[in-house]
């Protein structure tokens, strides 16, 4: 018996499909993070915590370590929320009738979320109370980054309301987080909370812009 010809290798994809491939990867994600954003009340009030956190962290002087761990707490409780939206999206795709194992899914996948955002705290408290000693040398620091935080944190919230309104609102507010945060950024303690900070200004923008156009839903 003749042996089947073996089939030709399919060609590799070139560099520039490659290309477009990763940029339309980079675009989903994105796209994921901003639907999460806008329709997930949890996310936003996730993002204004850490604006909290990247307020104080560049404002205090913070040791590598202790940066490190407060940056991958917010990151991790962002993964959590999204992750949780993919599979309450998951459950209502594959029932529509009530179901208590569906109940349970989305009741379980939320209490992973408030577990982290529990220990994401308490993180943060601890790092606070043992910094206690820099915190009362730096108050001056602290007044200064309370005094411009008040702004910038109300700017990104007026972003995230899920209401109607004119453009030109939005742009305001754009304008007025931008600048507190070039007033922070002048006197900062660490560059990689005020680019941490600026990444959230630049997503808030951004999820405004997204429930322009499609209409709020949460």
């Amino acid at each position: 018996m003749a042996l089947p010809a073996p089939s030709a290798p399919r060609p590799s994809p070139s560099p520039a499909t490659r290309a477009r491939g990763l940029g339309a990867s980079f675009v989903y994600a994105w796209n994921g993070l901003i639907h999460t954003l806008v329709y997930q009340r949890n996310m936003k009030l996730h993002f204004s915590a850490a604006v909290l956190v990247s307020l104080v962290g560049s404002g205090m002087p913070l040791g590598l370590a202790e940066k490190t761990t407060l940056i991958f707490c917010v990151m991790l409780v962002f993964f959590a929320e999204i992750l949780n939206t993919a599979l309450e999206h998951l459950v209502d795709l594959a029932t529509s009738a009530l179901d208590e194992r569906a109940r349970v899914a989305k009741d379980t996948a939320a209490g992973g979320v408030l577990v982290l955002s529990i220990g994401t705290f308490i993180i943060f408290a601890a790092l606070v109370f043992h910094n206690a000693p820099t915190v009362a040398a730096h108050t001056n620091e602290i007044a200064r980054q309370t005094a411009l935080g008040v702004p910038l944190t109300a700017s990104i919230g007026g972003l995230l309301l899920a209401r109607r309104r004119a453009a030109w609102i939005d742009h305001l507010l754009v304008v007025v987080a931008v600048g507190v945060w070039l007033a922070l950024a002048l006197r900062t303690y660490s560059v990689v909370f005020s680019a941490m900070t600026l990444g959230l200004v630049v997503t808030a923008a951004a999820a405004a812009r997204v429930r322009r156009t499609s209409g709020p839903r949460a």
